[in-house]
């Protein structure tokens, strides 16, 4: 058997062929923060649904790019929605600020802050609040995707339902008194829930989400205060069945989270039209293609596959990858954010390729010729970085199988990187966040 890492006379011979095949097809990029994007627009043409991904949640490059060309299809094509791996509650906020509602945004005080809070996302909140304030353009608008908002998104619906229907509220107040114990840190209801056979407090949350559902037959879907507070509802039913699937199934867990972040994707391209298209940031492990990696075998799924099935040729994505430099990121949960630095990758992943065609740039795989994309079709390793960097178990800790070909519709590699630059710690007591992977 050959040893891992190691390399044949055959396979040598192979990536020297492929290296080639990269650096004909490689599209370079002279900055990563004024990029030339011209013909990375080409590519992405018509698509409706345009995915950003991330190897890491700290890298200010991955930010900066993802901003530029955030803006470019804001301003030159029309998109209108932007949705990202957050919380709904804080990017409601968020979105208060770039459509001038309020003097500035704040949120994310809680761990992985520096996600968010960090100065390359607060440059594109200026950016996107300066588009929304001229006449002339289309405004965009930014939500979050994710599930971790349990007790913000209950506290949300119950004040929604205070001002509207003290039945309703009364359904929602009993949400609350059951699920209080573990409003800090939901993560240990489900602990609980499985430990101590508690009964839980599903029937509640349950009963919140019909009265939510029957309130929006009564009122008009383009009622913006009922779609957040309906939305805000659906996070608090799948993070109640989050949090108990947690301990049971990684698998299932896991389905249930991108499963989430899809159908709340979907609720904003209903929301604003047919017309609307949609820019997606999230990491690459959500975002590329699961079916083409070894999630995809051990039944997982992700909002990449489900676009991809779902819109076509009308969903372009885009992997962001770097071999080396520094990250943002954490040695525990909850704990404090270092700079880290990032280890080259490992000779027999995709990445080590990437840094030996030398350079950063676009590399486009959707549109390559036949000859790239069959020779990025064998499955190599793939680093993926989240909220946690563990260098000392890399390989266990942030490696897996993929098929490039059939996970990307194009690569953006940066070849060095540096951690992204976190804003000024908010203290504020809040719920724990707990992610089984960090991603």
């Amino acid at each position: 058997m050959m040893e891992l890492g190691r390399t044949t006379d055959a396979t040598h011979g192979k990536d020297e062929t492929l290296l080639d095949l990269i650096r004909a097809h490689a599209e370079t990029i002279d900055s990563t923060e004024h990029p030339d994007l011209d013909s990375l627009v080409d590519r992405i043409g018509s698509a409706r649904v345009v995915l950003l991904g991330e190897s890491t949640h700290g890298t200010k490059e991955f930010y900066d790019l993802r901003a530029a060309i955030t803006m470019k299809l804001v301003k030159e094509r029309g998109f209108n929605v932007i949705a990202l791996e957050a919380d709904w509650p804080d990017m409601e906020g968020v979105n208060e600020y770039i459509h001038g509602r309020r003097d500035e945004w704040s949120g994310f005080a809680r761990f992985p802050e520096w996600m968010w809070r960090n100065h390359s996302f607060n440059e594109l909140t200026k950016a996107l609040r300066a588009h929304n304030s001229s006449e002339r353009h289309l405004p965009a608008s930014v939500f979050g995707l994710d599930l971790y908002s349990l007790s913000s998104s209950l506290e949300n619906v119950y004040n929604f339902l205070s001002k509207q229907d003290a039945s309703a509220a009364e359904i929602a107040r009993k949400a609350k008194a059951c699920l209080h114990p573990w409003q800090f840190d939901p993560s240990q209801y489900g602990l609980a829930v499985l430990r101590e056979h508690i009964e839980g407090c599903k029937d509640q949350v349950f009963e919140l989400l019909r009265s939510m559902h029957e309130k929006q037959i009564k009122a008009s879907t383009s009622n913006k205060r009922l779609l957040s507070a309906l939305q805000n509802a659906r996070i608090v039913a799948n993070a109640e069945s989050y949090y108990r699937l947690m301990y049971e199934s990684s698998v299932d867990s896991w389905n249930l989270r991108d499963e989430h972040m899809f159908e709340t994707l979907l609720l904003l391209l209903d929301h604003y039209g047919p017309l609307s298209k949609v820019i997606v940031w999230e990491h690459n492990s959500h975002l590329g293609n699961a079916a083409a990696t070894q999630m995809g075998r051990i039944g997982e799924l992700n909002v990449g596959q489900l676009c991809k099935s779902r819109f076509g040729d009308a969903c372009y994505n885009i992997g962001f990858m770097t071999d080396h430099g520094t990250v943002a990121a954490a040695s525990q949960w909850d704990g404090p954010m270092e700079v880290k630095r990032l280890l080259p990758t490992r000779p027999d992943s995709f990445e080590s390729l990437f840094h030996r065609a030398g350079g950063d740039y676009f590399l486009p795989i959707r549109n390559a010729r036949a000859e790239l994309r069959e020779a990025l079709r064998p499955t190599r390793l793939e680093r993926a970085v989240g909220v946690l960097y563990l260098p000392q178990s890399e390989r266990q800790s942030h490696y897996f199988h993929a098929s490039l070909t059939d996970q990307f519709d194009e690569i953006c590699w940066i070849d060095e990187t540096r951690a992204v630059q976190a804003l000024k710690h908010i203290p504020e007591i809040g719920e724990a966040d707990l992610q089984p992977s960090g991603l």
